[in-house]
């Protein structure tokens, strides 16, 4: 059973989104990116550059909607008998100020998670063709933007923000809307630390695709989302996929490379997988 101790950021990795795009510098940052996916399965990624105003646009517009009276938010409800929460219908007017962040955003976010994911595969040792491979079907693949809130909570003991899980994701890009602390990642000692939110910067967690992909070098790990007693807490989740023709399972090259077989199989696309 894992413990409630709390350790607020203590070793979390930070990784240089500009050392890894900089090549005199992005071989110690490819080491830190190894190190950072095979102890932790997340890091903290900093340096981002140009995405600062997609993610101002977009922090702004959800914390919006969040703060609409409930009645306003009830016009965008899900049916009864689906997940609790709001749907689609609030995002399909394009006269509305959030449909337009949402479309920015959603790109930066995909040109983003390509990349990434281009610097995970290099920290793997993928090179040439089966690179290519990669950050071209992350460039094509599914992207699902999932907006949270966590309202503040006075019996914290009574309250869950989100159960603990690994994402089934090839990888997930959370972004901060505030500066309220909540997401906390089941560390290998099987201790929860907290992961604080970081201004301009966004937290990267691998999910079980990408898991699958470094035959069990890299981890998804488990993570879950706790309340705070006075504040409220908003966050977006993007949840990026590879191309749902590309077939999952472990890297050839690696298999090649390390001579270890397998440990998962290879399915046909990310559909099965799913």
């Amino acid at each position: 059973m894992a413990s409630h101790h709390r350790e607020l950021s203590q070793g979390l990795p930070r990784i240089n989104m500009g050392k890894l795009m900089d090549t005199p510098s992005r071989s110690t940052e490819l080491c830190n990116l190894h190190s950072a996916c095979r102890q932790w399965g997340l890091f903290l990624l900093v340096n981002l550059g140009v995405l600062d105003e997609g993610m101002r646009m977009m922090k702004e517009n959800v914390q919006g909607f969040f703060d609409l009276p409930h009645h306003e938010k009830q016009k965008s409800a899900q049916k009864p008998g689906s997940l609790e929460g709001y749907g689609q219908a609030f995002v399909t007017s394009h006269d509305q100020k959030l449909q337009i962040a949402l479309e920015k955003y959603s790109e930066d976010m995909r040109k983003l998670a390509a990349e990434v994911v281009k610097y995970i595969g290099m920290a793997l040792g993928i090179h040439e063709g089966e690179l290519d491979l990669l950050t071209k079907s992350f460039g094509e693949g599914k992207y699902e933007v999932r907006m949270n809130c966590y309202p503040a909570c006075l019996e914290l003991e009574r309250a869950i923000g989100l159960l603990p899980h690994a994402d089934i994701s090839g990888i997930t890009l959370l972004t901060e809307c505030g500066n309220i602390p909540g997401l906390q990642v089941l560390r290998k000692d099987n201790c929860w630390v907290m992961v604080p939110p970081v201004p301009g910067g966004i937290v990267v967690n691998l999910g079980q695709i990408m898991e699958v992909y470094s035959n069990g070098t890299y981890r998804a790990p488990d993570h879950r989302a706790v309340v705070n007693k006075e504040k409220e807490r908003v966050s977006i989740a993007t949840f990026c996929y590879p191309s749902p023709s590309l077939p999952v399972g472990p890297s050839p090259q690696l298999l090649a490379a390390t001579g270890l077989p397998p440990i998962y199989q290879t399915l046909s696309n990310s559909g099965e997988f799913l």
